[in-house]
């Protein structure tokens, strides 16, 4: 039998509705600071629904659904290519100069050298993820955005990977066939698998198949006792299999979910790595693996137009972005 902390994972609980409780009171227009938790107000935590994130919005947007005119595999390789950098600006900067996304203009030596030059004006990676990984194939490619790119297009283009997703008949499928790709590992093949997933070319269900992310893993050894038999893919199920009963004995009842859909596997996974950064701060002294907390929160200076899978129904749902000035200037959503 799985058996929990209680004493700490009330905090994964407390979590959940409060960075819920911010997100909502950013949607309602209310002014900043939008909780009273120190901790909160100062370092970056994402949302507790993972598609709601700044990157995420845009993947989802700008992305996936700006253009119906893509092919399935074209969709597959914008998505790909936007997440290996997973910076906006990076994005935006390639597309600027090389056109749309296709699998039709994927020419590497001119994204290479686009890449080449945007990397002396500014950092191309974003340091969410850290993208590492080496494969003998690519040894005589000098630049890490070289080696990934050349694995796109030889392995996932030229060997076929796209299409063998494309006809995947499970998520977890999807995450195999990406989990045996150069360079990826546990992680970002299950983080992949869930953005495919978000597009018009996918849809299995985000609780047919969950992964544990590093972090993720950390915070489920601060919340559990050893778990023995039991994976910690089968904590984060018992977590959604009892969510509402410890919402109920921990308190946390005011929690309000995205515009109906309740929080599935990959949020809950989630929220595993956001609660163990939130602890590192609240109680220091629990050491598991512990890391610092490197970022610290800053308010963005534009507005974050929601938009979701429309296959989800929630869009209909949503509200016209409000806009509000703080007391610097910025136009915050």
């Amino acid at each position: 039998m799985i058996k929990v902390k209680e004493d700490i994972f009330k905090y994964y609980f407390y979590f959940v509705q409060e960075r819920m409780n911010m997100f909502w009171n950013k949607y309602n227009c209310q002014e900043s600071p939008w909780t009273i938790d120190e901790i909160l107000k100062v370092h970056k935590f994402t949302n507790v629904y993972r598609a709601a994130d700044r990157v995420s919005q845009y993947l989802i947007r700008n992305v996936i659904y700006n253009n119906e005119s893509f092919t399935e595999e074209d969709i597959l390789l914008r998505i790909l290519t936007f997440k290996i950098f997973n910076k906006i600006e990076t994005w935006e900067y390639l597309e600027s100069k090389q056109g749309e996304i296709r699998v039709n203009n994927f020419d590497l030596a001119t994204i290479n050298q686009l890449l080449l030059e945007r990397k002396n004006q500014s950092p191309i990676f974003n340091n969410a993820y850290m993208m590492t990984g080496t494969h003998s194939l690519y040894n005589h490619l000098d630049f890490k955005h070289e080696k990934w790119l050349e694995m796109v297009k030889k392995e996932m283009i030229q060997d076929g990977k796209f299409r063998s997703i494309l006809k995947a008949k499970s998520l977890e499928e999807v995450y195999n066939l990406l989990r045996s790709s150069s360079f990826l590992g546990d992680f970002l093949a299950y983080q992949y698998s869930i953005d495919f997933n978000y597009s018009p070319v996918l849809d299995f269900d985000e609780n047919s198949f969950v992964k544990a992310g590093i972090g993720a893993i950390r915070g489920i050894k601060k919340c559990f006792e050893p778990l023995g038999k039991y994976s910690f893919e089968d904590a984060i199920k018992f977590t959604q299999d009892n969510f509402e009963n410890y919402q109920q004995k921990f308190g946390f009842t005011k929690f309000e979910n995205l515009f109906g859909r309740v929080p599935t596997l990959i949020d809950l996974q989630n929220c595993f790595c956001e609660t163990d950064k939130y602890l590192r701060a609240k109680i220091p002294e629990l050491q598991v693996d512990n890391k610092r907390i490197k970022q610290k929160y800053k308010e963005t200076p534009s507005v974050l137009n929601l938009f979701f899978p429309p296959k989800w129904g929630l869009n209909s749902k949503i509200k016209e972005p409000c806009t509000q000035q703080n007391t610097r200037g910025l136009t915050l959503f």
